[in-house]
């Protein structure tokens, strides 16, 4: 068998410290097995990272991948499947030398998540790649499947053998959202997958977590002077944490309905966005310190009175979005004429805290609204006296601190300042910073992030089981009510979703930010 393939930094530079950030980190030899690899987000984000990553250098000569499904193909069938998908969804420009490298590590096996014929027959496509490309005996089983087809894969992976490892190699297993439909959901299936794998070998992929901006609300925290004296209840009014999405369901009406915007998006991105932006200084940034802090915000979070006054569920009705006429939701190809599954949710929570007392935190998303987009807005309190004219600042708004985190990824703090002329005017002026602007390299694709970190296994961006039962612990109470007493409130596509959420905001003085 062929020595392990060592890591790049090292070879480049033997005596290199480890936290010497100036050389990238390369992942070590290793297996990547794709199960669902014939889905949309294998096609448009999961193959074209492993390319993004491959032409930066990132993955060793010897990495392999192992497509898994039910179609009948050919190694050849995949590697074509794969190359269409990289040319058309890659962040970096295609280089031949670099696919050449990449697809003669590539390999499908065929077959049902239920038979064992196919996973003894994955076991030895894995071998065999240990032998001819030097992969250690380190697999990833990346899981973009139905939940409910959790419970018999990682029971093959058990059965066949592929989960044990000796002590110089690994197994990790990589688990796509959603993470149960509710707590008890969520408790059985860490159940499931516990039984085969320890809880430091389990990555819950929350793609969020991968955005340069996300990381950058605690960069920008603790690593600068002039925020953290202000990023508290003193002087922040309000906080509104929005993702926001011009598109319908698409062909997800199987996937969606029943699960509905809250438990798709709130339960895990944006409570994620949230105990990012409130948590404390941790005391290093390892994932254990980083993950405790999460813990104490999300155990911290409590529920706003009525709610059916702090809660708000809309469905989107027929409208116009972007020049064309597009469907109601009950119109949607799969959808039943009485589905009361939610597409808009917003909530307010509040957090239990000292430096958090008294602030609502507001979150909101919906589908088929005007535009794309996902911030965290934090909305400071006006000034206590204006020693100006009331006509020379009436166009003057809150002071807000808001990151961009998708599109055009970066942070915006909005002032107030003089117009120019001879009259004292005062109004809202932005100054932008923008990654695109400020660094010669993009941004990497979040999931170019992830599956690195799945490689290396380091895991600060990967909630833990404790994250995500805290988040139903949230979320349950407001489904349960929403089930036994109101129908979404209809709103038209294209619009900035329904009059009961403008109603939340204004019932307290408040609104909700343009989109």
């Amino acid at each position: 068998m062929p020595p392990a393939q060592p890591d790049l930094a090292q070879l480049l530079n033997p005596l290199r410290d480890p936290r010497d950030k100036r050389l990238p980190r390369v992942a070590g030899p290793s297996v990547l097995v794709l199960f669902g690899v014939t889905g949309d987000l294998s096609r448009k984000k999961l193959l074209p990272a492993i390319y993004d990553l491959a032409n930066r250098g990132l993955l060793p000569p010897g990495f392999s991948l192992i497509g898994f499904a039910r179609r009948d193909w050919a190694d050849q069938d995949f590697r074509q499947v794969a190359y269409e998908a990289v040319k058309e969804h890659a962040r970096t420009p295609f280089r031949e030398d670099v696919w050449q490298q990449l697809s003669q590590g590539m390999h499908f096996v065929p077959g049902e998540f239920g038979d064992p014929g196919a996973f003894d027959a994955l076991a030895m496509a894995v071998k065999e790649l240990d032998e001819s490309r030097g992969t250690g005996g380190n697999y990833a089983f990346y899981l973009s499947i139905p939940p409910s087809a959790f419970p018999q894969v990682v029971q093959q992976l058990r059965r066949s053998g592929l989960a044990d490892h000796a002590d110089d190699q690994w197994r990790r297993v990589v688990i796509e959202k959603p993470f149960g439909h509710d707590l008890a959901s969520a408790l059985e299936l860490n159940k499931i997958v516990h039984e085969v794998f320890p809880e430091e070998s389990i990555f819950r992929i929350d793609h969020y977590l991968g955005k340069e901006t996300v990381q950058n609300i605690l960069a920008l925290r603790f690593a600068n002077t002039m925020f953290e004296p202000i990023w508290n209840r003193s002087y922040v009014d309000h906080v509104q944490i929005t993702m926001a999405e011009d598109i319908g369901i698409g062909g997800r009406a199987g996937y969606y309905d029943g699960i509905g915007a809250a438990r798709d998006v709130i339960q895990n991105h944006l409570l994620q966005l949230l105990a990012l932006t409130a948590m404390e200084e941790p005391t290093s940034f390892s994932a254990e310190a980083v993950r405790q802090e999460k813990i104490k915000i999300l155990s911290s979070v409590r529920l706003h009175g009525d709610l059916g006054l702090s809660t708000v569920r809309g469905q989107y009705a027929a409208g116009w979005q972007g020049g064309q006429q597009v469907k109601g939701y009950l119109d949607e190809d799969g959808i039943p004429a009485t589905s009361i599954t939610e597409t808009y949710a917003a909530i307010r929570l509040e957090i239990d805290s000292r430096r958090w007392a008294g602030v609502p935190f507001y979150l909101r998303t919906g589908k088929r609204l005007s535009r794309r987009a996902t911030e965290v807005a934090l909305q400071f309190q006006r000034a206590p006296h204006l020693p100006f004219a009331s006509t020379d600042t009436e166009e003057l708004g809150q002071n807000a601190l808001v990151f961009r985190v998708q599109p055009d990824e970066g942070v915006t703090v909005r002032f107030g300042s003089k117009v120019p002329g001879t009259s004292m005017e005062v109004r809202d002026v932005n100054m932008d910073f923008a990654y695109g602007e400020s660094f010669t390299e993009s941004s990497p694709e979040a999931y170019e992030r992830l599956l690195l970190d799945v490689l290396i296994g380091d895991p600060p961006l990967f909630p833990r089981q404790e994250e995500v039962e805290l988040s139903w612990m949230i979320l349950d109470p407001i489904e349960e009510y929403w089930a036994k007493n109101r129908r979404p409130d209809a709103y038209k596509s294209g619009g900035y979703g329904p009059e009961s959420a403008d109603t939340l905001m204004a019932r307290e003085g408040r609104a909700w930010r343009r989109l």
